[in-house]
């Protein structure tokens, strides 16, 4: 089967509410985030935060209590999530499966009612939902509650029992006290403090950023280009890393094969002149951070044929042209935004490396330079690679490491650089 074959089906098996899944950012990839939603009236509203954190890229699955099912279909949930809802507790284990040792990463009991927070407070398990805390209190997996009740409820000596025995182990956010409730927080308010639970980040939130990424193509004849091997796979990760942390990113990409991040606006192009016109094009806008992480190719050939070229011929040759820079135009437009060049050497010392960066720094005016040896050691497995800070002030090295670990160290230079 194809790889586009096998895409396809996988994408006709999923569940269609899956389409949401990191559409509005990548934060909580990877996350499996179990969802409690206990008795209250204000359990409607856990339909929408489960949403929110598909949105941004999170796995949930939802534990509903028999007095929300009286409330609500477990079928809304399952409408929701794309996955099974945990009504009652069978010889699968479903308790297991979501709680015991490092199965999820966070439980969320939205909405909590105090009959839920005593259960757990004194150990009771008689129900899916106080099973699934019991379990994940003893493995030690971040429990979140967001209370709901009547005032009076909250202020009762029990309650606060229970809170100021829970507080230093679970996390409580704090609940809307109006018309005599304390109301459940807004779904926004629980996203916003699960992001920053998982490494959000405010020196990124609503920064603009434009990238480039990937390779690009230079025609000899209609059919026949002039490339490198760039993957494009680390622009693509530090676009996704940015998105993560509250950025709006612009990625200009050539053709690489991975797939750009979703929550970005992306300009898709193949040549250097296409990437350089949309790069040009989109400076006319105000940028907080220009990142140019692209191959992009240094020559192009002087006059490309326009037709295919005949294969008979014993040789060749093709004379090149340099081809413009896209860096060398940023701080004409844009010069108070925070300008970033990679630099990328073979087979170099690190003394060179970074004498080259420097020097491509001088020359560009760019903030930061992220260079890196491409040669034979990186070649061996291009999956891994080491990259250099270079700024005005020092140099600061991630060390080997894989390429998703690579870019959250360049976010965090970044974050530096914002502050």
């Amino acid at each position: 089967m194809s790889k586009l074959a096998a895409k396809k089906k996988i994408k006709k098996n999923d569940h269609p509410s899956l389409d949401i899944v990191s559409s509005q950012g990548t934060e909580l990839t990877g996350k499996k985030i179990v969802l409690c939603v206990a008795g209250s009236v204000a359990a409607y509203k856990a339909i929408e935060l489960a949403r929110l954190l598909m949105r941004h890229g999170a796995d949930v699955t939802c534990v509903a209590s028999n007095a929300v099912t009286k409330l609500i279909q477990p079928d809304y949930f399952k409408w929701a999530t794309g996955n099974d809802v945990i009504t009652k507790l069978t010889g699968k284990l479903e308790h297991i499966k979501l709680a015991d040792y490092n199965q999820s990463d966070l439980v969320i009991v939205y909405p909590a009612t105090a009959n839920t927070l005593g259960k757990l407070a004194n150990g009771i398990d008689d129900t899916p939902i106080s099973t699934v805390l019991t379990v994940g209190f003893g493995s030690k997996i971040p429990i979140l509650m967001c209370l709901a009740m009547h005032e009076s409820m909250y202020d009762n000596s029990a309650v606060k029992k229970n809170i100021d025995f829970l507080k230093n182990k679970i996390q409580f956010l704090e609940p809307l006290m109006i018309e005599g409730k304390a109301k459940a927080p807004e779904p926004e308010d629980v996203l916003e403090f699960v992001l920053n639970k998982f490494g959000f980040s405010s020196e990124l939130k609503n920064k603009k950023v434009l990238m480039t990424a990937g390779p690009t193509i230079e025609y000899i004849d209609p059919v026949r280009v002039i490339t490198n091997l760039s993957s494009g796979k680390t622009g693509v990760l530090l676009a996704s890393e940015l998105i993560s942390a509250g950025a709006k990113v612009t990625l200009v990409y050539g053709p690489g094969n991975q797939e750009p991040p979703k929550g970005a606006k992306i300009i898709n192009v193949a040549t250097n002149k296409e990437m350089f016109d949309a790069a040009k094009n989109e400076l006319k806008k105000k940028f907080d951070i220009v990142i140019m992480a692209a191959a992009a190719s240094d020559y192009t050939p002087e006059k490309p044929s326009k037709s295919k070229i005949k294969s008979d011929k014993k040789s060749l040759t093709i004379r090149l042209k340099k081809a413009p820079k896209i860096i060398d135009q940023v701080k004409k437009s844009q010069k108070d935004a925070l300008l970033i060049g990679f630099k990328a050497e073979t087979n170099l010392s690190k003394t060179a490396l970074i004498k080259s960066a420097q020097k491509k720094m001088k020359e560009t005016g760019a903030d930061l330079i992220i260079a890196n040896d491409i040669g034979t050691k990186y070649q061996k497995n291009p999956d891994n690679n080491q990259v250099y800070v270079v700024n005005t002030n020092k140099v600061s090295s991630s060390g080997w490491k894989k390429k998703e670990k690579i870019v959250k160290f360049i976010r965090k230079e970044i974050e530096k650089n914002l502050k």
